[in-house]
């Protein structure tokens, strides 16, 4: 098994250009299914969940060419079959966003449970719910079952407000016959490159970025050539390491403004940075420092849907908060396993308490030691990572396979940040 090996207590310094959005290429490959004419996307992140995402296209009929860095040419005339490999599956939850379009195309989706982080529950209710108003009918044996001669278009309401159901009720609502109104959709930005994805190929789709959309079916779409926008989690993640190390970073291409939500977040733990057109800088100098609420009231970092705090950001900021000085409550509401990694931390000295699956209190600033640990998740592992470079001392961070499904060419970017990490 692969691992890092981490030397810390060296500030990063320099520049990084960012990624592009994780959550945003996987649904835009699997809409390339909802048209026969060739689809183009850009800024690409070359991850193992895009790897396995085209392994999933090719195994349906698809064409995949590379036609430079992380540029990707696709292509699919007629689906070969409806369903999805259970190898690809298992590896990523991603694997269900096929079901919306095939159903559309084909008239049916055979998807075997969805694999990917073990965060807690993470329930699929919501994407039956929103493709059985569309006329699907579900059956569940080995795997999940949906049919559906014709979609038609219905007024739903979602019982959450789920990216990735949201996304599977979009990509089956453009080509359904009638209109669609989705209300209690999520809107976070890698929504909204889905939906202007396929506005691109034809689809019509009004009040893309707010919790109500409005869906036109159309006979069919066409092809397009699209970019994929910034990873602001990978972002968020590279502002967290930046200020936990004390170091001084500026990431290009970062689109600010999908940082806004997570700026209060980091302001309360004293950590500011400067925006320059698409720029971020982050200073070495930083205050460190919890600003207590009014009142001298301790803090809440607490995440939610688009536009509140991202869900995914939680584990970084709870490493950060380790290195602040001052008391912060970390509440991650939507997944009740995820604040289990702060076992971990507290092993290399950090300061929590572990309220209950969901809260956590962070008392800092603590010094932390270097130790042998295991990624459980994407972002508890890059939370890893940072507390690994933050420690004195040498880590292990093992599983590194977690870690690697979300952020591309990590050792090679970070060793070029002046950290010291090399992948064994």
């Amino acid at each position: 098994m692969n691992q890092y090996l981490i030397e810390g207590g060296s500030p990063i310094s320099g520049t990084i250009r960012a990624s592009g959005n994780k959550n945003a290429a996987l649904p835009c490959i699997a809409a390339a299914l909802l048209t026969g004419a060739p689809v183009v996307l850009r800024n690409i992140p070359d991850i193992e969940d895009v790897q396995v995402m085209f392994e999933v296209y090719r195994s349906l009929g698809g064409e995949t060419e590379p036609l430079g860095p992380n540029a990707w040419k696709m292509k699919l005339g007629d689906i070969k079959n409806s369903e999805i490999p259970q190898e690809q599956a298992r590896k990523i939850r991603a694997s269900i966003l096929f079901a919306g379009p095939l159903l559309a195309r084909t008239g049916k989706a055979v998807l075997p449970p969805p694999g990917g982080d073990v965060i807690g529950r993470r329930r699929l209710d919501t994407h039956f719910l929103a493709l059985t108003e569309l006329g699907a009918k579900v059956r569940i044996k080995d795997a999940y079952i949906f049919t559906a001669p014709h979609l038609k278009g219905a007024d739903i309401f979602l019982d959450e407000a789920s990216v990735t159901a949201t996304e599977n009720a979009i990509m089956a609502a453009v080509l359904a016959k009638g209109e669609t109104i989705l209300t209690n959709a999520a809107s976070e930005p890698h929504v909204q490159d889905l939906c202007r994805m396929l506005s691109s190929m034809g689809a019509i789709i009004n009040g893309i970025g707010s919790n109500i959309l409005t869906i036109k079916g159309v006979e069919k779409l066409g092809g397009c050539d699209f970019e994929i926008g910034a990873d602001f989690m990978e972002v968020g993640s590279f502002i967290g390491l930046a200020a936990a190390t004390r170091g001084e970073l500026t990431i290009e291409g970062a689109r600010p403004k999908d940082l806004r939500p997570a700026k209060i977040a980091f302001s309360k733990l004293g950590i500011v940075w400067e925006i320059e057109g698409n720029t971020i800088h982050v200073p070495a100098k930083q205050a460190m420092e919890v600003n207590c609420d009014l009142g001298g009231m301790i803090p809440k970092i607490d995440d939610a849907p688009w536009p509140g705090f991202p869900p995914d950001l939680t584990s970084i900021v709870t490493v950060v908060a380790t290195q602040v000085k001052g008391t912060v409550l970390i509440h991650e509401k939507m997944f009740e396993s995820r604040m289990f990694f702060v076992d971990k931390l507290i092993g290399m000295g950090a300061r929590i308490v572990l309220c209950d699956p969901h809260r956590a209190v962070v008392t800092g600033p603590s010094k932390l030691a270097g130790s042998e640990l295991h990624s459980p998740d994407v972002r508890a592992g890059m939370a890893m990572v940072i507390a690994a470079m933050a420690a004195e001392g040498s880590s292990v961070i093992n599983n590194i396979y977690q870690i690697e499904r979300g952020y591309e060419h990590l050792t090679e970017r970070l060793s070029s940040l002046g950290g010291k990490i090399n992948r064994a």
